[in-house]
């Protein structure tokens, strides 16, 4: 199928595409990697009268390291993973990215598109999730920054405005010595993950000091197992331990199920997926210290 018709723009500024999506509002839509709106057009699932096209803005495809990694909107997955920055500052973004469809999907697919494209099956949006991080907005009254606690609102929906323009994810690097995991079960390789979970562990003293768990793929948006963190904070880590966290995300799910998995499969997979990753986390920090 072709896409329904649509006027196209290619802004060669931040404040030009601010200008064009103020303009046309809830009629635009932005088009960066394209790997899920040129998709969605085609099927005429999507319908935009308007393509805002940013691939011809400079300087928004940078990785800055920090305090908080700083990745452009531009930049290509496949730069991303490729990254030593990342492999150093953010392991858990550069695990989940490898498995991020295919090769060819990330060579055009950005992660800033992904991040405001809101998939909540998609990897980078729990890890988002999981190290407490957030995006860059720039709209009409200036810049703003928005935690990915409030960021994602639902199914395909975040709190952007129709009139702002994603232009910076950052990620929190890990505490030092932490350890981490992404593990996640699809139908093939390159499918959207049935379930993912990402992990973060960081020890002091032989105890728990900092715990992140985050979902993907078991509810409209990337889901934080705050209750299971909570538990494992404080205790000596131990495979009851991992047992009691994996119950605690059972627990918190409520799954939709659909022609690929049930709720209940899809929240035993969590509780399963998360006792491995936990264990493959803290199997890191030993190999650290």
């Amino acid at each position: 199928m072709k896409p329904a018709p649509f006027e196209y723009f290619a802004p060669r500024s931040v404040g030009e595409a601010v200008h064009l999506l103020a303009e046309h509002g809830t009629e635009a839509k932005v088009l960066a990697g394209g790997q899920s709106l040129v998709p969605l057009m085609n099927m005429r699932l999507a319908r935009p009268s308007v393509i805002v096209d940013i691939n011809r803005i400079p300087g928004l495809d940078y990785i800055t390291p920090g305090p908080m990694l700083r990745i452009g909107a531009l930049c290509r997955q496949r730069t991303a993973e490729k990254s030593a920055e990342v492999g150093a500052r953010c392991p858990l973004l550069r695990d989940a990215l490898r498995l991020v469809g295919h090769t060819q999907i990330r060579n055009r697919g950005t992660v800033g598109g992904s991040i405001a494209h809101a998939d909540p099956a998609a990897e980078l949006t729990a890890v988002l999730a999981a190290l407490g991080g957030e995006v860059m907005v720039q709209g009409p009254k200036g810049a703003r920054a928005i935690a990915a606690s409030d960021f994602f609102v639902t199914y395909l929906t975040t709190s952007l405005a129709s009139d702002e323009l994603l232009t910076e994810v950052r990620f929190p690097a890990p505490p030092p010595g932490a350890g981490w995991s992404w593990m996640e079960i699809a139908r093939r390789h390159g499918d959207f993950a049935l379930v993912g979970v990402g992990a973060v562990l960081a020890l002091r003293d032989g105890v728990i000091a900092e715990a992140r768990i985050a979902l993907t793929g078991v509810g409209p948006t990337p889901v934080r197992a705050q209750d299971a963190e909570r538990l494992l904070v404080g205790q000596a880590p131990s495979e009851g331990l991992w047992e009691e966290a994996g119950a605690a995300v059972r627990a918190s799910l409520e799954p939709d199920g659909d022609i690929h998995a049930s709720p209940e499969y899809r929240t035993h997979v969590a509780a399963v997926l998360t006792c491995r990753a936990l264990r493959e986390a803290l199997t890191r920090v030993r190999e650290a210290s």
